[in-house]
C-alpha cells in the first residue's frame, strides 16, 4: 500500500472557536491507482490535498506514504518528503515567468542538490515524456495553456516521485486542451505512476480508476469510474 490515512482529523482555531475541517478520514491508496477526490467547494478537499501533500499535519490520525509514518514530521523532513516523493500539478501551473520551461522543470532537481549538467538532462526527459521537448527554451508567455499545464506536469514528474499530486489541472483550460491533460494523466497512469487527483468536476472525477466523494469533511461513498 502506497498511501495510509486513517482516522485523520484536522480542526482549524479562528479565536475561540474550533472548526472541524476533517472528520475520520481513511483513504488507501495502492501503488498504481489512479484516484479521484470529489467534492464542492469548502467540502475539506483541499484541505486533505494539502495532508497528503505533507503541505499540512492531521490534527489527529495517522499517514503513512510508502510504509512511513508521516503523521508528526517536522517541517525540514517534510520538506524532504515533498521535495523527493510527492510531484504536484497545481491548477494555475505556478511557473516562473522569467525562466524557460527547461528551467522550471529543473527546479525541484535544483533544490534537491543535483548537478547541474545531470538537471538539464533529466529535465529534457521529463519534457519529451510530455511531449514538449520542441519547447525546451520557451517561456511561459510563449506557451499556450495546455503546454503551461505539460510544462508543470514535466516538473512534478522530474523528480519521479512515488506520488504525482494534482489540484484541480484543468481548472484553467478550455475543454480540449483538459481533455489532453487528462489524457496526458492516463498515459503516466499506464505507466506505473500512482495519480491523485482533486477535482469538482465528475467529468474529470470519471478520468480516474476510482472515485472517492467528500462533502462537509467526511468521506461520504467510493464508487468505480466507469470504463
Amino acid at each position: 500500500m502506497l498511501l495510509e490515512l486513517d482516522h485523520i482529523y484536522k480542526d482549524y482555531i479562528q479565536g475561540k472557536m474550533t472548526v472541524p475541517v476533517l472528520k475520520d478520514v481513511t483513504l488507501h491508496v495502492e501503488e498504481g491507482e489512479y484516484v479521484a477526490v470529489m467534492g464542492p467547494s469548502g467540502s475539506g478537499k483541499t484541505t486533505l490535498m494539502n495532508i497528503i501533500g505533507c503541505l499540512d499535519t492531521p490534527t489527529s490520525g495517522t499517514y503513512r506514504l510508502g510504509g512511513r509514518d508521516l503523521s508528526q514530521n517536522r517541517d525540514k523532513e517534510m520538506s524532504k518528503v515533498r521535495n523527493q516523493s510527492i510531484g504536484f500539478v497545481f491548477q494555475n501551473f505556478n511557473l516562473l515567468p522569467r525562466q524557460s520551461a527547461l528551467e522550471n522543470v529543473a527546479l525541484p532537481l535544483l533544490y534537491g542538490g543535483v548537478p547541474r549538467r545531470e538537471r538539464k538532462e533529466l529535465a529534457r526527459e521529463a519534457l519529451a515524456r510530455v511531449g514538449l521537448e520542441d519547447r525546451l527554451h520557451f517561456k511561459p508567455t510563449q506557451l499556450s495553456g495546455g503546454q503551461k499545464q505539460r510544462v508543470a506536469i514535466a516538473r512534478a514528474i522530474v523528480t519521479k516521485p512515488d506520488l504525482l499530486l494534482a489540484d484541480e489541472p484543468t481548472g484553467a483550460l478550455d475543454s480540449a486542451s483538459g481533455l489532453q491533460i487528462m489524457e496526458l494523466f492516463g498515459q503516466l497512469n499506464a505507466e506505473g505512476m500512482t495519480v491523485i487527483m482533486i477535482t469538482h468536476d465528475p467529468e474529470i472525477a470519471a478520468h480516474a480508476g476510482r472515485t472517492v466523494l467528500i462533502r462537509d469533511g467526511i468521506l461520504s461513498q467510493r464508487k468505480e469510474a466507469s470504463s
